[in-house]
């Protein structure tokens, strides 16, 4: 189950593990990318999280408007749009409800994954963010449960890929062999969100 308080703990917990993982993001983009990721992603969270301190969101849907406006205007680079983008779209699925049950939670991250795909303008296999959502989403979908090995793998499996979009695809056949970290970040996305919902 979500709700307005499981929402904002597992904001906290996402901004914690980014902050945690911020050197490692922005190496993983240092070969591939503008080797930034990791610190842009630590400037949103961290964002985000004054954000809701200083103005406690009143519903489950204000936790993610505010933390997407944060993400838009504070995370450089593609990222931020994109993420805020699926924050937003999850914001207006979840409109009045102040809880979400498994599937619904499930139906929030697809158009999450939607609002990604409009904005990018990508699909799987061109080695982003989406080949992380995209199949951790169906697996939740159809099985109802979500683990961070299954995670991690989903992850994993962008290294072997050749980057079709975004600043990597400029490397072409150079950028197989790094791990994605744009999948990276949304894996700790999903981990985090999996151990404060309750998912696995």
């Amino acid at each position: 189950m979500l709700d307005r308080q499981t929402a904002l703990s597992w904001m906290d917990a996402f901004t914690n593990t980014i902050e945690e993982n911020k050197t490692h993001l922005s190496k993983l983009d240092n070969p591939i990318g503008d080797g930034d990721h990791g610190h842009n992603m630590s400037r949103g969270v961290k964002a985000a999280s004054e954000a809701l301190n200083s103005t406690p969101p009143n519903t489950l849907s204000e936790v993610f408007k505010t933390v997407a406006m944060s993400l838009i205007s504070k995370v450089g680079g593609a990222a931020g749009p994109l993420y805020g983008t699926a924050f937003l779209n999850m914001s207006k699925y979840i409109g009045d409800n102040e809880t979400l049950s498994k599937e619904q939670i499930a139906s929030m991250l697809e158009e999450g994954l939607n609002g990604i795909k409009t904005r990018g303008k990508a699909t799987t296999g061109e080695k982003t963010m989406i080949d992380l959502w995209e199949p951790a989403v169906n697996h939740f979908k159809e099985n109802g449960t979500l683990d961070a090995r299954i995670i991690d793998d989903y992850v994993e499996k962008t290294n072997p890929m050749k980057a079709t979009k975004g600043r990597a695809a400029y490397l072409g056949e150079r950028s197989i062999g790094h791990t994605d970290p744009g999948a990276t970040s949304s894996g700790l996305l999903f981990k985090t969100l999996i151990d404060t919902a309750g998912l696995s």
